[in-house]
């Protein structure tokens, strides 16, 4: 792999592309390769459904201090509650829990080693990762690309 496919100069990590349902998965709303395409732009689609990742520092949603509600771009599933969004220091939106039945996960080992990746429960679209160095009461950082989130104010 080259260098400069680690350091981005486009808005999403041009590797490790596979689909967001590679894995498999029963999801509630399910779309064709080519309903997903005509709803989401270049960017969204390849976070949300081939797993790519966003450029740090680059989604709005990063510096929202609103209360309201993020939601999944792919299907509206409410995902996090304001409250639980926290800056992580890291680039991406972050969050300490997800609200109740919103995401499920997987094991993801593109990075040569087992990270935690989300996804929204209902569709099936890639949110991003979980990591074990969030603040309390969870301990939990949910990095989660912007792309994949709209937000509704309360």
């Amino acid at each position: 792999m080259k260098r400069r496919n680690f350091i981005a100069a486009g808005a999403v990590l041009p590797f490790f592309t596979r689909s967001a349902l590679a894995a498999g998965g029963n999801f509630e709303i399910t779309r064709s390769k080519a309903e997903w395409r005509a709803m989401l732009s270049d960017a969204e689609y390849r976070v949300m459904r081939e797993e790519g990742t966003e450029r740090a520092f680059t989604s709005p949603l990063n510096d929202e201090k609103r209360k309201g509600t993020f939601l999944c771009k792919g299907c509206d599933l409410p995902l996090y509650a304001s409250e639980t969004k926290f800056d992580s220091g890291t680039g991406w939106p972050s969050f300490y829990q997800a609200l109740p039945n919103a995401v499920e996960t997987k094991p993801d080992r593109k990075l040569f080693v087992t990270r935690t990746e989300c996804h929204c429960r209902r569709c099936g679209s890639h949110l991003g990762h979980i990591f074990d160095d969030g603040p309390p009461p969870t301990g939990k950082r949910h990095c989660i690309n912007g792309v994949s989130l709209t937000f509704r104010p309360a």
